[in-house]
Protein backbone atom coordinates (compact mmCIF):
# COMPACT_ATOMS: atom_id res chain seq x y z
CA UNK A 1 0.00 0.00 0.00
CA UNK A 2 1.31 3.86 -1.33
CA UNK A 3 1.06 6.89 1.34
CA UNK A 4 0.99 9.62 -1.18
CA UNK A 5 2.70 12.86 0.11
CA UNK A 6 -0.11 14.79 2.17
CA UNK A 7 1.59 18.18 1.01
CA UNK A 8 0.83 19.87 4.29
CA UNK A 9 2.17 23.38 5.02
CA UNK A 10 4.35 24.41 7.93
CA UNK A 11 0.89 26.03 9.77
CA UNK A 12 -0.52 22.65 8.74
CA UNK A 13 2.08 20.82 10.61
CA UNK A 14 2.48 23.26 13.85
CA UNK A 15 -1.31 22.87 14.07
CA UNK A 16 -1.63 19.08 14.15
CA UNK A 17 1.21 19.08 16.73
CA UNK A 18 -0.36 21.98 18.69
CA UNK A 19 -3.39 20.28 19.00
CA UNK A 20 -2.19 16.30 19.33
CA UNK A 21 1.09 17.05 21.48
CA UNK A 22 0.71 20.14 23.35
CA UNK A 23 2.73 18.78 25.88
CA UNK A 24 6.21 19.08 23.78
CA UNK A 25 5.75 23.25 24.74
CA UNK A 26 5.79 22.62 28.39
CA UNK A 27 7.36 25.54 29.81
CA UNK A 28 7.22 27.75 26.92
CA UNK A 29 7.11 27.38 22.91
CA UNK A 30 10.82 26.78 21.97
CA UNK A 31 10.58 24.73 18.96
CA UNK A 32 9.76 26.22 15.90
CA UNK A 33 9.04 24.59 12.27
CA UNK A 34 10.73 26.66 9.52
CA UNK A 35 9.70 24.85 6.45
CA UNK A 36 8.34 21.09 5.46
CA UNK A 37 8.47 19.54 2.07
CA UNK A 38 7.55 15.93 0.91
CA UNK A 39 10.48 13.59 3.56
CA UNK A 40 12.24 17.13 5.09
CA UNK A 41 11.41 19.31 7.89
CA UNK A 42 13.60 22.61 9.13
CA UNK A 43 13.30 22.89 12.61
CA UNK A 44 14.58 25.62 14.83
CA UNK A 45 15.05 25.68 18.83
CA UNK A 46 15.50 28.74 20.36
CA UNK A 47 18.24 29.50 22.92
CA UNK A 48 17.50 30.24 26.51
CA UNK A 49 18.99 29.42 29.96
CA UNK A 50 17.25 26.83 30.39
CA UNK A 51 18.59 24.88 27.78
CA UNK A 52 22.41 26.07 28.43
CA UNK A 53 24.94 24.41 30.32
CA UNK A 54 28.03 25.49 32.45
CA UNK A 55 29.87 27.37 30.03
CA UNK A 56 26.99 28.34 27.64
CA UNK A 57 26.62 25.49 25.45
CA UNK A 58 23.44 23.61 24.72
CA UNK A 59 22.52 20.71 26.48
CA UNK A 60 22.44 17.17 25.31
CA UNK A 61 19.19 16.47 26.06
CA UNK A 62 17.84 19.57 24.09
CA UNK A 63 19.90 18.51 21.15
CA UNK A 64 18.15 14.87 21.26
CA UNK A 65 14.36 16.74 21.49
CA UNK A 66 15.05 18.63 18.23
CA UNK A 67 16.56 15.93 16.82
CA UNK A 68 13.00 13.81 17.58
CA UNK A 69 10.84 16.79 16.81
CA UNK A 70 12.37 17.61 13.76
CA UNK A 71 11.90 13.39 12.23
CA UNK A 72 8.19 14.45 13.97
CA UNK A 73 7.93 17.28 11.80
CA UNK A 74 8.89 15.43 8.69
CA UNK A 75 6.59 12.51 8.70
CA UNK A 76 3.81 14.89 9.41
CA UNK A 77 4.75 17.06 6.81
CA UNK A 78 4.69 13.76 4.60
CA UNK A 79 1.81 11.69 5.75
CA UNK A 80 -0.39 13.98 7.19
CA UNK A 81 -3.06 13.51 10.02
CA UNK A 82 -2.05 9.44 10.11
CA UNK A 83 1.66 10.20 11.35
CA UNK A 84 0.08 11.29 14.61
CA UNK A 85 0.59 7.87 16.54
CA UNK A 86 3.79 7.72 15.62
CA UNK A 87 6.68 6.74 17.42
CA UNK A 88 10.13 6.94 17.88
CA UNK A 89 11.62 3.21 18.11
CA UNK A 90 14.97 4.03 18.04
CA UNK A 91 17.55 7.73 17.99
CA UNK A 92 20.93 7.85 17.65
CA UNK A 93 22.96 11.26 18.45
CA UNK A 94 26.57 11.97 17.61
CA UNK A 95 27.89 15.04 19.36
CA UNK A 96 30.59 16.65 17.11
CA UNK A 97 31.00 20.34 18.54
CA UNK A 98 30.21 22.36 21.11
CA UNK A 99 27.21 24.50 19.85
CA UNK A 100 27.35 27.89 20.17
CA UNK A 101 24.62 29.20 22.74
CA UNK A 102 22.30 30.57 20.24
CA UNK A 103 19.46 28.94 18.45
CA UNK A 104 20.51 25.79 16.43
CA UNK A 105 18.99 24.38 13.39
CA UNK A 106 17.74 20.99 12.31
CA UNK A 107 17.64 19.97 8.92
CA UNK A 108 15.98 16.49 8.52
CA UNK A 109 15.54 14.25 5.75
CA UNK A 110 13.76 10.84 6.23
CA UNK A 111 15.52 8.11 3.63
CA UNK A 112 13.25 5.54 3.76
CA UNK A 113 9.54 5.02 4.39
CA UNK A 114 8.30 1.94 4.61
CA UNK A 115 5.02 0.48 5.56
CA UNK A 116 5.34 0.60 9.21
CA UNK A 117 8.80 2.32 9.92
CA UNK A 118 10.91 5.42 8.62
CA UNK A 119 14.06 6.25 8.97
CA UNK A 120 15.50 9.23 9.00
CA UNK A 121 18.74 11.58 9.32
CA UNK A 122 19.05 15.15 11.21
CA UNK A 123 22.22 17.44 10.86
CA UNK A 124 22.18 20.18 13.66
CA UNK A 125 23.95 23.51 13.69
CA UNK A 126 24.38 26.57 15.59
CA UNK A 127 22.73 29.55 13.70
CA UNK A 128 24.36 31.31 10.76
CA UNK A 129 27.35 28.55 11.00
CA UNK A 130 28.00 25.79 8.26
CA UNK A 131 29.52 23.13 10.45
CA UNK A 132 27.65 20.62 11.88
CA UNK A 133 27.42 20.23 16.04
CA UNK A 134 25.63 17.08 16.18
CA UNK A 135 24.12 14.17 13.81
CA UNK A 136 21.22 12.28 14.17
CA UNK A 137 19.36 8.98 12.64
CA UNK A 138 16.25 7.67 13.86
CA UNK A 139 13.79 5.44 13.28
CA UNK A 140 9.79 5.55 13.73
CA UNK A 141 7.26 3.14 14.42
CA UNK A 142 4.34 4.05 11.59
CA UNK A 143 0.36 3.60 12.39
CA UNK A 144 -1.01 1.21 9.90
CA UNK A 145 -3.52 2.94 7.86
CA UNK A 146 -6.96 2.24 8.64
CA UNK A 147 -6.29 0.18 11.76
CA UNK A 148 -7.02 2.96 13.84
CA UNK A 149 -3.74 2.97 15.97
Amino acid sequence: MSRAPAALSVDDVTALIDESFPQIHAGGRALYIESVADRQARVRLTFSDRLARPGGTISGPAMFTLADFSIYAALIATLGAPAIPAVTTNLNITFLRRPEPRDLVAVTTIIRLGRRLAYAQVELTSDGEEDVVAHATGSYALPAVGSGT
